[in-house]
């Protein structure tokens, strides 16, 4: 796992450019603690930094081919790359046939000899999570690549000739030619609960949407799709589905345990996180040898723990039986609220995310529990993405959110508070076009989902909240995940987004995947041999939020500085009596979930504007931001 970024310009000679592109790799430190390089010419400039997984000696990068292009001193082409391509071995054994020779046993060099043997083809070969970026001295093109569900991330600016990209925004903001800028568009993605292909909260820059490529020459930027979800007629029995789903997991795990590195297992004891440690374990064992698993709890959890819908049980003793059921070697990683609160950690976690998303505590809590998992080893397997797979949400089943006119998370959270608006003065919501803007992107992304003839308005209905879920809601995840673990030089593996299961399971039909009259029946039911049977049979459970009165206070406490004086970047735009209504809430108890999400949200909004200086223009005819750009 690695972070990437570059710059190519058909309008100026980039070996003088050497200090700016530095300043970018910079930024990227934390992806890759262990190396860093760049390769510099007069059109194209790479850099990288480097997490060593596999082949931690030879596998430096940028790196680039022995064959020289037309200008001789040149190499045919120079690869960065970030992530990991877990068929590797496969594609080295059949590159090897067609005569290629390998320096080393990475797999960057596998990608980078499957371009020149395929060309942009080699995409459809790749197993993997990955973001690359390919430039060719021959074609003088530079080929920006994502993975299929968009595990890695990947950014870019256009130029008036050339590009700007990075694993990351602060990359490219490091360049001065990028200016941090936010619209009244900006503003409403920052606002809502759900990440729009393609789109990201700074004006001209955007994110290379998952499962496409794209190319940047002469003639300007290009960028195409080579991989989508399709629907097909679903025709296996029960059985054979079940039988199915377990024979692609017993594949996936192992190959996503790849790695000349330490890896272990995050373990929740739900479900998901259980059936992928008790397969690594069924690894492990086979070499002699115990998987480490880390489970999260907090300081104090066991008496402020409060069952409700999204989290009936705590997960310890989840956890607990299913390490000693399998034979990992577990530990509980324990957090403090003034950790959570920590000023400093705060901070890193913005500086992580660079962008003004967030899952209110999860964010801080996953930032400090990668951290400690980071201590022991540097890669972590996870279960992240079986709830949109298997159609573990509560979403798939409720009626009022399969009936909602609108993201079925965003009907939900509606229901239990979640209003994105809720904090600021309705003049700033209506002059931002809220509702306007979140009705379009649900119609636009409606008209994304692939149709099959014939199929019952149920079904049908099921699969729009299984591409919704997929495609709006699962990439804000990822990209969590991705950031927080990142943010210490962790990477993650999330063998439930093998596009492969990904691509069967879409066309499951949702009988199917309740066969057992639960959620995630299908689920349950290709990993009944590995599991206690109270694992089996526990309900869904999200990620554990701390449930503390002190940690809401301390939330409310970092609004209000977002909003005191002339100066702060949300004068005047956040509702008091709003505040109020929270805060008074706090006297009695904690504040429900999507309520400190609504909290937290409005803070990082703040703390983005202020700390990225971010210019905000709403137009001539909306009530200008007068605070928003003091921040600026």
């Amino acid at each position: 796992m690695c972070g990437i970024t570059g710059w190519v310009d058909f309008s100026r000679d980039l070996t003088t450019e050497s200090a700016t592109l530095d300043a970018m790799v910079r930024t990227l430190v934390h992806r890759g603690p262990d190396d860093g390089g760049t390769w510099l010419d007069t059109r194209a400039a790479l850099g990288h930094r480097r997490l060593a997984v596999i082949d931690p000696e030879r596998g430096v990068q940028p790196m680039a081919t022995p064959e020289r292009g037309p200008r001789g001193e040149l190499p045919r082409a120079v690869i960065s790359y970030g992530g990991e391509i877990y068929n590797h071995r496969e594609l080295r054994g059949e590159l090897a046939l067609h005569g290629h020779r390998f320096a080393t046993s990475s797999d960057t060099e596998v990608a980078l000899r499957a371009y020149l043997q395929w060309g942009t083809d080699f995409v459809h070969r790749l197993n993997g999570m990955y973001s690359l970026a390919l430039w060719d001295t021959a074609r003088e093109e530079l080929l920006l690549v994502r993975d299929r569900l968009g595990v890695k991330p990947l950014y870019y600016h256009p130029l008036p000739q050339g590009v700007l990209f990075g694993s990351e925004p602060k990359a490219l903001l490091a360049n001065p030619l990028v200016r941090p800028g936010a619209s009244a568009e900006e503003l409403c993605d920052a606002l809502l609960f759900l990440r729009t292909p393609g789109r990201v909260p700074f004006t001209g820059m955007r994110e290379l949407i998952p499962g496409h490529l794209l190319r940047v020459g002469r003639g300007g930027l290009r960028e195409e799709r080579y991989w989508a979800l399709e629907a097909r007629p679903h025709t296996d029995d029960l059985p054979t589905t079940v039988a199915t789903v377990r024979e692609l997991l017993d594949d996936i795990v192992p190959r996503q345990m790849i790695a000349d590195v330490p890896l272990v297992s995050l373990l929740s004891g739900g479900l998901d996180s259980s059936t992928v440690t008790a397969l690594a374990q069924r690894v492990r064992a086979a070499e002699g040898e115990r998987i480490a698993t880390f489970a999260v709890d907090f300081t104090g959890h066991a008496e402020h723990f409060r069952g409700d819908l999204i989290r009936p049980t705590p997960d310890g003793p989840y956890a607990r039986a299913v390490a000693e059921h399998v034979g990992s070697a577990h530990r509980t990683i324990t957090l403090d609220r003034a950790a959570l609160l920590d000023p400093a950690v705060r901070g890193s976690v913005l500086a992580a995310w660079d962008l003004p998303f967030n899952f209110a505590d999860l964010d801080v809590s996953l930032h400090q529990l990668f951290a400690a998992v980071r201590e022991h080893a540097p890669v972590a397997l996870s279960g992240e993405g079986a709830d949109e797979v298997f159609g573990g949400y509560l979403w798939f089943s409720d009626p009022a959110a399969r009936a909602a006119g609108t993201f079925p998370w965003l009907a939900l959270g509606a229901h239990r508070g979640l209003d994105p608006g809720a904090l600021f003065r309705p003049w700033f919501v209506e002059g931002i076009d809220l509702a306007a803007y979140r009705a379009d992107l649900y119609h636009s992304a409606l008209a994304e989902v692939p149709r099959l003839d014939g199929e019952s308005p149920e079904d049908r209905r099921t699969r729009e909240l299984s591409h919704l879920t997929l495609t709006r809601w699962l990439p804000i995840l990822l990209d969590k995940k991705d950031r927080m673990g990142m943010a210490g030089g962790l990477e993650g593996r999330v063998p439930f987004c093998d596009h492969r299961l990904v691509e069967y399971l879409f066309n499951v039909p949702w009988a199917m995947k309740t066969c057992t009259g639960q959620e995630k029946g299908l689920l349950r039911e290709a990993a009944a041999d590995l599991l206690p049977q109270s694992v089996l049979r526990r309900t869904k459970a999200a990620y554990p939020s701390i449930q503390d009165p002190a940690y809401d206070r301390g939330l409310l406490a970092g609004l209000r500085a977002s909003t005191a004086g002339d100066d702060a970047p949300l004068a005047g735009y956040v509702d008091p009596a709003a505040v109020r209504r929270l805060s008074d809430r706090t006297t009695d108890g904690t504040l429900s979930e999507f309520e400190r999400i609504l909290l937290e949200s409005t803070v990082r909004l703040g703390d983005w504007l202020r700390t990225y200086r971010v210019d905000v223009d709403l137009g001539p005819h909306r009530r200008p931001l007068q605070g928003l750009q003091g921040a600026s």
